[in-house]
């Protein structure tokens, strides 16, 4: 999460760069130059220049979404440094009262000009570790604004990637939850409709309905949710929307009002976890069920990019949850249709310096790519999974990795993203191509010159800035 601090004492900052960093990426606004500089030399981000003034603000790029702290002291008045933060565009504002004897009292005197305000005191982070307690405060804080601004909202929809997987599911409702609403002023929807059989079973045992939608039916929405997806995932048809709460990767080309996106969480429910716990929501038995296995399924048990976050998150909610409906919901069931993709990778495809590299050729459901991808990543001697098909005109490419050598995420950004939809993390990834586009850069392959192409690719990007000796063993 971005943070612009605008302080005056090198008391306060020192204090909030150990608080903060490196949880928050921090930008430090002061207005002595000889303190801007001394701060810089010892390895801070700082930018010299007037609080009083809007333009501050503007260059430091400050946005709607961006948390803003300002300290006060009490010995200089912090009135116009507020209004130009507002004037900018400022919503996140708090203030952190250094110092201050009469904190309530003060904090009064400021909220009769600025009623949106938060006010906190430095004295009121001690207590608990301190990163905890001002994270838990920044999001509380957030989380009510963004509650506030679809209060008067008839219709809300929270949207949900194609092909929902536990993690969306789990945030849809979970989103809801937050917002306190039930099925009919808040409905979760998605453009293509859930087809593995063990994400079906989840929707069957929770009883979380996901209507399929069409991109004209979104503007019968009043408010405009997305979780574990940003806009770009929809190629254009949507790009204004009002929240979206992701762990993927930021993308650019679209407005959001409010968004929450924290890339080092292991799933979108990890941080939903948080904004519940942060306003004290209630958290029932079957929210609590569908948050924990989806945190477990998209950590893969912690195996894949999870960190302290996702296993405080994960006990926070194991004695609210359902084990035995988790119990139901695990592990993939192999069934015949499955298997057949599996022994046609094995028939197909190829490995190279431990890459395994397969083409599926035209595939009735979406799920078979990333089950044969996650299931030759088990065997032994491969690091790396590129398993791609053809659904509806599309091509559909998953990507998976151990996790220790080179970005998933950057691989199909690199080779995919100007003709498609690509991203993920270090572990797993995801590409979606008109086959048309595809076909346009890279020639009509037939089924063995493409997987040709795309091991090529792979190798190619796998060797970059890596020394000769430290390249992959040959299979």
């Amino acid at each position: 999460m971005r943070c612009l601090a605008a302080c005056q004492t090198e008391l306060a900052i020192r204090m909030l760069d150990e608080i903060l960093l490196p949880s928050f990426e921090v930008e430090f606004l002061v207005e002595s130059k000889p303190l801007a500089r001394r701060l810089h030399d010892s390895g801070l981000n700082v930018t010299c220049g007037d609080l009083k003034r809007t333009d501050t603000y503007l260059k430091a790029d400050l946005t709607p979404g961006t948390c803003v702290v300002v300290e006060d002291n009490g010995r200089k008045s912090i009135r116009k440094v507020l209004e130009s933060i507002w004037d900018a565009g400022g919503t996140l504002v708090y203030v952190l009262g250094v110092g201050i004897s009469h904190t309530r009292k003060r904090e009064e005197e400021l909220k009769a000009q600025f009623p949106e305000l938060n006010y906190l005191a430095l004295s009121e982070l001690f207590g608990g570790p301190l990163l905890t307690e001002f994270s838990r405060s920044l999001t509380r804080l957030k989380v009510q604004q963004y509650q506030r601004f679809f209060n008067d909202a008839d219709r809300v929809l929270i949207l949900l990637h194609n092909d929902p997987d536990p993690d969306a599911l789990a945030s849809g409702l979970a989103l809801r939850n937050v917002l306190r609403r039930n099925r009919q002023t808040a409905v979760i929807g998605a453009f293509e409709g859930v087809t593995r059989p063990e994400n079906q079973r989840m929707m069957n045992l929770l009883d979380i309905y996901v209507e399929q939608m069409t991109a004209a039916h979104v503007a019968d929405f009043d408010r405009i949710a997305m979780v574990d997806v940003q806009p770009h995932y929809f190629g254009g048809e949507i790009d204004r929307v009002d929240l979206v709460i992701d762990h993927h990767p930021e993308q650019s080309g679209y407005t959001a009002v409010y968004k929450d996106i924290r890339v080092d969480y292991g799933s979108t429910s990890t941080i939903l976890t948080e904004h519940l716990r942060a306003v004290d929501a209630n958290i029932s038995e079957r929210t609590a069920t569908a948050m924990l296995y989806a945190i477990k399924s998209d950590t893969l048990f912690f195996n894949r990019q999870a960190n302290r976050v996702d296993i405080e998150a994960f006990s926070y909610l194991y004695p609210l949850a359902d084990a035995t409906l988790i119990r139901k919901m695990e592990g993939a069931e192999i069934t015949m249709d499955r298997l057949d993709y599996v022994l046609k990778a094995r028939q197909n495809g190829q490995m190279v310096e431990q890459v395994f590299c397969a083409f599926l050729g035209t595939t009735p459901r979406e799920d078979f790519i990333p089950y044969v991808a996650d299931f030759y990543l088990q065997l032994e001697n491969v690091q790396w999974t590129i398993i791609s098909g053809i659904v509806n005109d599309t091509l559909v490419m998953s990507v998976r990795n151990l996790g220790y050598s080179r970005n998933a995420g950057e691989f199909v950004r690199k080779y995919f993203n100007e003709i498609g939809s690509a991203g993920g993390h270090r572990a797993m990834a995801k590409a979606v191509v008109p086959l048309r586009n595809f076909k346009e850069k890279f020639g009509n392959l037939q089924a063995d010159e493409y997987t040709d192409k795309v091991l090529a690719l792979a190798l190619e990007f796998l060797h970059e800035h890596q020394p000769n000796d430290r390249k992959l063993v040959k299979a």
